[in-house]
């Protein structure tokens, strides 16, 4: 074709002759743009019509002339100071997302014009500037220099801005900076506070987030208080239905629990709304309201409401699908159980089953926290034993497998208050061992637990370590029936009393108290009740020797008189001569008589290492001198002692005591030390 003369009157034309692929007519396009822009109000209008893209691209065309009339129409443009600052903010909003570009910006003093450039009349500007302010106030630093440069009011007027793209960053840049004491004391003094109830209907969640800055400030709080805001917030709470405003809500709600002005919570019947709030269709808003109920639950007129409201609403959570949600409704009940009458109403409804049903497969926190709950509720003996009818020592087993120690010290101190009842103690015991024979379920936290729960029941301590230690006190009830075999379940005595007499070993039990009482003739071996005999030699055994060894004031001398009671078993027997000694026809006897496997300690008359260590151990413990029991091989038994002697002059005491082996068989009172040939001797073959 021949060349067309192409001219254009509108505007719009023309910016859409930017696009041709005709060179002279994007020579003749920039001219005329170039020429339009001259006057200061085309610029804008340029823009509007989407010039400034176009002429971009052709800055880097290949024809010199349409090169040179495009960067003069740009040139051109770029003389309006709104467009510059428009475009300059704009880049600057791009670049402080990242962390190297925003230390460059505050290093560079970015903050003061930007914070100038807030009150802009442009709201492309202000957007821009905003946006910069709120990437850069991640930083602490800049967080500061906003507030010394005065950036609080022209942030609160923008909160009534036209644009809610500007509202809510002005108030998440507010949310931000307002977590520094310094600018809430400002933002108070501007009568932010004011501002934003003022614009609470539209501006819902973003101005709670900002409010709750303030409830985790005491002092903040007060002031609130003080002027009324908190009514006026407590208004709003009881009101919203919109998922995300109603966590805001609660989080609210939460921070103000922990103040001591949560009365005022209770005043306006805050626990009416959390329990509606139980039932909102919303994993969110009821794991927040969860932990509210628990925050809430310390105050005791907040507890006694939830008593009569909540504890269904809190139960059914933990069926929950979500584990966010049932982790939540167990940190509730974790308060809501901790020393109340409330204990009664969960088990009423049936809690504890499903409190159970928690331990299996739950995660860390939901573990630890029903473990929890299941100890404040077995504190209370009825539901103690309901608890235990429904497997919890069996479901126990399941957060000891855990490596969490919250998860751990929860659950051990569950176990040890479930094994109050003699039952649960010792099936404790036997998944304990379970436990603590496997190395890769064993741990620090599941021996300690053992240790705890033997040294309440130094019977089976010593069955199963052989040992019991100078702090362990043998106490009425006490028995000796060997050593545990591996995977072997502990009786009680009672059990082995019931049993048949058969040719083991017998089962020394300790009992000075009036309670025994022989066995009925009468009775039948199928409807008898476990009763013993009293073992009233035991009793005139004590007597005596408080009334002898008391008297003396060296522990030495206290130590061999009280050796002397060996006398009662048979007295000294020379070790060549021991296998002479009617040890074993002896207790034949007394089994026969008694019809029974149990032997009071009393009754002994022949008694060997075994028998004689453990009646040491038993008086010494009632005279308040400290000994050890410790079970050897071969019906070997012994004590061990501790005395501080003297240096050689006879002046001072050692700083460390000496331990001593008391012999009890061959040469009663001589304390042997330890280590000795004599010592070793005596405790093996």
């Amino acid at each position: 074709f021949e060349p067309l003369c192409v001219e254009g009157k509108s505007l719009q034309t023309v910016v859409l002759l930017l696009k041709s692929t005709e060179e002279d007519v994007l020579i003749k396009a920039c001219e005329a743009i170039h020429l339009f822009a001259e006057k200061a109000e085309n610029k804008v209008s340029l823009l509007g019509l989407g010039a400034l893209s176009p002429l971009c691209r052709l800055i880097t065309h290949e024809n010199i002339m349409v090169k040179r009339n495009a960067l003069m129409a740009l040139g051109i443009m770029a003389t309006n100071d709104v467009i510059i600052q428009e475009f300059a903010t704009l880049c600057l909003a791009s670049l402080s997302v990242d962390f190297i570009c925003k230390v460059q910006i505050f290093i560079r003093e970015g903050l003061p014009p930007l914070v100038q450039l807030l009150s802009s009349p442009d709201p492309d500007v202000t957007k821009n500037s905003l946006e910069v302010i709120y990437n850069q106030v991640q930083d602490y630093h800049s967080r500061q220099a906003v507030h010394e440069l005065g950036g609080i009011p022209p942030l609160l007027q923008l909160l009534e801005s036209d644009f809610p793209v500007i509202q809510h960053l002005a108030l998440k840049t507010l949310q931000i900076i307002t977590a520094d004491k310094d600018t809430r004391d400002t933002f108070r003094e501007e009568q932010g506070f004011e501002k934003l109830l003022d614009d609470f209907c539209d501006l819902h969640v973003e101005a709670l987030q900002v409010v709750v800055n303030f409830l985790t400030d005491s002092e903040s709080l007060h002031l609130i208080h003080q002027d009324g805001g908190l009514t006026r917030l407590m208004e709003f709470f009881l009101t919203p239905n919109i998922s995300e405003v109603q966590c805001s809500a609660v989080e609210c709600i939460t921070r103000v629990a922990h103040s001591e002005i949560r009365r005022v919570l209770h005043e306006h019947n805050v626990e009416k709304v959390l329990v509606e709030f139980l039932s909102v269709e919303d994993d969110r808003v009821q794991t927040a309201t969860c932990k509210a109920v628990h925050a809430l639950s310390f105050y005791r007129a907040s507890m006694d409401s939830f008593r009569d409201l909540g504890i269904p609403a809190v139960l059914e959570l933990l069926n929950s699908e979500s584990s966010m949600v049932r982790e939540a409704a167990t940190l509730a009940l974790c308060s809501l159980t901790d020393g109340s009458q409330l204990n009664v109403a969960v088990s009423e409804a049936r809690g504890h089953k499903v409190l159970i049903q928690q331990l299996y497969g739950s995660c860390p926190g939901t573990l630890a926290n029903t473990a929890a709950v299941l100890c404040n509720m077995a504190e209370q003996v009825v539901i103690r034993s309901s608890i235990l009818s429904h497997g919890a020592m069996q479901a126990l087993v399941e957060p000891l497998k855990s490596t969490n120690p919250q998860v751990l010290v929860k659950t051990l101190r569950c176990l040890t208050v479930l094994a109050c009842e003699a039952d649960a103690r010792a099936e404790a015991l036997e998944m304990l061992q379970e436990i603590n024979q496997s190395e890769s379920r064993r741990s620090s936290f599941s021996s300690l637990a053992m240790t705890s729960l033997l040294n309440s029941n130094l019977s089976v301590k010593y069955s199963l370590t052989d040992n019991l230690t100078f702090t362990d006190i043998i106490r009425d009830g006490f028995y000796d029936a060997g050593k545990a075999r591996a995977g072997q379940s502990i009786l009680t005595l009672e059990e082995l009393s019931k049993q048949p007499v058969n040719q083991h070993r017998p089962i020394i039990a300790v009992e000075e108290d009036d309670r025994l009482k022989e066995k009925s003739e009468s009775e039948t071996p199928d409807d008898k009740q476990w009763k013993m005999m009293d073992d009233a030699s035991l009793q005139n055994i004590v007597q005596e020797v408080k009334k002898s060894i008391l008297s003396l004031s060296d522990e030495r001398e206290q130590y061999a008189a009280l050796a002397l009671v060996s006398d009662t078993m048979g007295g000294a027997v020379e070790r060549d001569k021991l296998h002479e000694f009617p040890w074993v026809l002896h207790f034949s006897e007394l089994k026969f008589r008694l019809q029974s496997n149990v032997v009071p300690i009393g009754l002994i008359r022949r008694g060997i290492y075994c028998h004689r260590a453990l009646l040491f151990k038993c008086l010494a413990d009632c005279i308040g001198l400290s000994c050890t029991l410790v079970r050897g091989e071969y019906n070997r038994a012994w004590n061990e002692v501790r005395l501080f002697t003297g240096n050689p002059s006879g002046k001072e005491l050692s700083s460390q005591p000496s331990r001593y082996i008391v012999d009890l068989m061959h040469q009663p009172g001589c304390l042997l030390a330890v280590n000795t040939l004599a010592a070793v001797r005596y405790t093996t073959i």
